[in-house]
């Protein structure tokens, strides 16, 4: 396998790894409205602001070695905000995915967008579509933009598939998820999962995929969130042993001389 800045003897070899894809950080990017409103400015300017820690982060992500980068950009329960801040939520997305789309292409990075689209706008259905099309071919990075995104209500939409019939295999309900929201399949599962702002929850957020997955919080909002703030999470990621319900090694060991 190939050595990453994050190889080493933590990392379980013998954990299942789909292709190149070694290495799978979700990040719950948490804290823009609480990070303008301390300012006394209002909750837009902070999701301007978080759009550049996107940038950052997407920089930094490849030079850490990681391989697969999910962000939660907009839940399905965000729908419940004011109709004023959607609408701009929705404008930023589509601005990234716009002015972006060189950017990512130039440096080989894959740009997928998971969850729900019958409820975004044609304009931005039209980016998304521009967006993945142009960047099919990045092996730098693969970006996994969550948007209008729910893991229960994925989860209930790949089990419907189900119904009745035959229970499925693993695979091939894994297969059915990443349907359900339009995720391309074969993707690892979540290593580090980490949440910015100060909260310490789950949100509905890749709950399959997140099963074995190690979890980082931090009290650094997501607009302040910075190529050394993620190296940190990462570093701390190193110092976790990962056991998939069985034993260390050298436990195993340990216990045979007693």
């Amino acid at each position: 396998m190939t050595r990453t800045r994050v190889d080493s003897p933590w990392r379980d070899r013998d954990a299942p790894t789909r292709g190149p894809d070694l290495f799978h950080v979700a990040i719950t990017m948490d804290g823009n409205g609480r990070w303008a409103l301390a300012r006394g400015r209002p909750r837009e300017e902070g999701h301007a602001a978080g759009a550049e820690a996107v940038r950052r982060t997407v920089e930094s992500a490849p030079t850490l070695g990681i391989t697969t980068l999910t962000l939660y950009a907009f839940s399905a329960d965000n729908w419940r905000r004011p109709r004023g801040e959607v609408e701009n939520l929705m404008r930023l997305f589509q601005q990234y995915l716009d002015s972006e789309c060189a950017r990512l292409t130039g440096s080989g990075v894959r740009v997928s967008v998971i969850g729900r689209r019958d409820r975004l706008s044609s304009s931005l259905k039209g980016s998304i579509a521009h967006v993945e099309a142009r960047t099919h071919e990045g092996t730098a990075l693969h970006l996994r933009i969550a948007m209008d995104y729910s893991a229960r209500e994925a989860l209930v939409a790949a089990a419907s598939r189900f119904a009745g019939g035959i229970a499925p295999t693993r695979e091939a309900f894994e297969r059915s998820l990443s349907e359900a929201i339009h995720a391309p399949c074969g993707t690892r599962d979540v290593d580090l999962l980490i949440r910015t702002g100060g909260e310490r929850r789950l949100s509905d957020f890749l709950l399959w995929e997140s099963a074995y997955a190690e979890l980082y919080f931090t009290d650094v909002p997501w607009p302040d969130f910075a190529e050394a703030d993620l190296a940190i999470a990462v570093q701390a990621f190193a110092t976790r042993n990962r056991r998939y319900g069985g034993v260390l090694a050298n436990a195993l060991g340990e216990r045979a001389s007693q």
